[in-house]
């Protein structure tokens, strides 16, 4: 079964990682929802940018994902959601003890809760279009830990469980649901913070790219957001229809150490 003319609803898509998987999505055929939590000109600019690249329909719903019944009405507004990514995440990093409370509930509202609202939504449309995919990004932090990140390896470990839950319910039905774990991935995001780094530990660029940004990454390369794209992708595809309730990691082997 081709994917082309099924919805993908993808949420924090005007940037990133979510950005990606819209281009390669799009690319195939796949009519894309962006969103994210602003709603200006450039916004609907980048929907009309890949619609006419990629010939296909995309649309830019704006929604907070921090808002449980924002995520449900995104789903709503989109009308289809056949594949749905869930894929809006922030981040903050501090001691635990130390760890400001609105930051814990943000990081848990915007990376957790909210995929539960939009899958929860998304269901019944899979289960009356008779065929549906639910991909989570996660993060190696799904799988493993580090310092300072308490709040959002929390979450990103919680997006683990739910996918294997959601997988369970659907089981016997053409649905899927599955996580993927990237490692660090060059966004523009991560590439605006190898100026400051280099600085601060007085290196060149790939050497503070090597020894400090991809220290716990194996392979000592940066992911691409094609890279997680072409992964969401073979998610949907025939190939995949038996892996579910799974995780896969795109993260050059650092969940290997």
């Amino acid at each position: 079964m081709s994917v082309k003319g099924k919805t993908a609803v993808i949420t924090g898509s005007n940037s990133g990682i979510g950005l990606g998987i819209a281009w390669e999505l799009a690319r195939a055929g796949v009519e894309v929802i962006l969103n994210s939590f602003t709603d200006s000109e450039e916004d609907h600019a980048l929907a009309r940018k890949i619609a006419d690249e990629t010939g296909t329909k995309v649309r830019y719903i704006q929604a907070d994902m921090s808002d449980g019944d924002q995520c449900r009405a995104l789903i709503e507004k989109a009308g289809a959601c056949d594949i749905l990514i869930n894929n809006a995440g922030i981040q903050h990093v501090a001691p635990i003890d130390e760890f400001p409370a609105e930051k814990w509930n943000a990081i848990i509202a915007i990376n957790l809760n909210s995929a539960y609202h939009t899958t929860a939504a998304a269901l019944p449309l899979m289960r009356k279009a008779g065929w549906g995919r639910v991909i989570n990004i996660s993060s190696a932090h799904g799988l493993t830990a580090s310092p300072f990140k308490s709040a959002y390896v929390a979450a990103k470990h919680g997006i683990v469980g739910m996918t294997k839950v959601v997988a369970l319910e659907t089981a016997k039905e053409p649905i899927t649901a599955n996580a993927i774990c990237p490692g660090y991935v060059l966004t523009p995001l991560v590439e605006s913070q190898i100026p400051d780094t280099m600085e601060k530990y007085g290196m060149e660029r790939d050497e503070v790219i090597e020894k400090v940004m991809l220290e716990r990454q194996p392979s000592k390369e940066f992911a691409t957001t094609e890279q997680l794209g072409g992964t969401a992708l073979f998610l949907c595809s025939d190939a995949a229809a038996q892996i579910t309730g799974t995780t896969i990691s795109v993260d050059g082997g650092w969940t290997a150490l």
